[in-house]
């Protein structure tokens, strides 16, 4: 059927916006899906989509913030599928605020959703392979996270949200850096697409709305995936400790923070002489990208 044919996927958030493509897209690739989902009658409208379509799916409510209940979305893959290959977190949510005006609540529901939620499933997920692994059986385990174009470059109003991302990016990287002997591989996508996020601000949705006359959808999530599919798939085990940006048709590697050369002055620096030294350094550096809103 596809390149995903008896791989068994499950993907957070995927009631609504990207993570219900990426469930109709992995079920059209062959994949069996959990589609997990908050808000269960959501889920099961996606599922029902999909077997429609003649795929495979089952629904599942797990709270991806709970480490507890999470690992029952591990265990109904399991017990209806008969095993798991891939871990897509895809669920999150907004809380914008400028900084000045931010509250404790703002700040931790962002938190909890998405840095603990990509880590509650993911290690429930990490443990079953790592037994398959030990026990002498192969494993060819996916993690794929969700970051964004705020957590690698910053957001004007959404400094909860950055942070989080920001987060997600390095997790991925450490992810990647020790789970490799287990046969897993850990990637993280920065996706720039129409959504429920997206369509809630005014200006946004008139902006990425699917053009009229038929031609590419620019901003359908469908595009993104694909991607994410591709990742997903047996022959991508080369491929780890990746941040992808997908936006349309174009699929690009974020380049991360790096050391440069710097200055040495081989004794210490008194204070008064790191004018000179910054001055330096800031003739040689390569800016980064600016700030989203600024």
């Amino acid at each position: 059927m596809g390149i995903l044919n008896g791989r068994v996927a499950i993907i957070t958030g995927a009631g609504a916006g990207l993570g219900a493509a990426h469930a109709r897209v992995f079920a059209g690739e062959g994949a069996c899906v959990v589609v997990n989902d908050i808000n269960l009658a959501a889920a099961r409208a996606v599922v029902a989509e999909i077997i429609a379509a003649g795929g495979q799916a089952v629904a599942n409510a797990s709270d991806i913030t709970h480490y507890g209940d999470s690992e029952n979305a591990v265990k109904q893959a399991i017990d209806c599928f008969g095993d798991l290959h891939v871990v897509v977190n895809n669920a999150g949510i907004n809380r914008d605020r400028m900084f000045a005006s931010m509250t404790e609540a703002e700040w931790d529901a962002i938190m909890s959703v998405h840095l603990k939620g990509h880590f509650c499933i993911s290690a429930h997920a990490v443990h079953y392979w790592r037994d398959l692994s030990k026990a002498g059986k192969a494993v060819n385990a996916r993690i794929i996270n969700t970051t964004s174009g705020a957590g690698l470059q910053g957001s004007i109003g959404q400094s909860n949200y950055a942070v989080a991302k920001a987060g997600i990016a390095a997790l991925t990287l450490n992810q990647a850096a020790e789970l490799g002997r287990y046969g897993i591989t850990a990637n993280a996508v920065a996706p720039a697409a129409r959504t429920g996020m997206t369509s809630a601000v005014e200006s946004m949705a008139a902006r990425m709305a699917a053009p009229a006359d038929g031609s590419f959808d620019y901003w359908a999530p469908e595009n993104v995936s694909s991607l994410l599919a591709w990742l997903a798939h047996e022959a991508a085990a080369h491929v780890t400790g990746r941040v992808f940006e997908s936006e349309g048709g174009r699929i690009s590697i974020a380049d991360g923070w790096r050391s440069t050369a710097g200055v040495d002055k081989g004794a210490r620096w008194a204070p008064a002489e790191i004018g000179q030294a910054m001055a330096q350094l800031l003739a040689l550096e390569v800016p980064a990208q600016k700030v989203y809103g600024n």
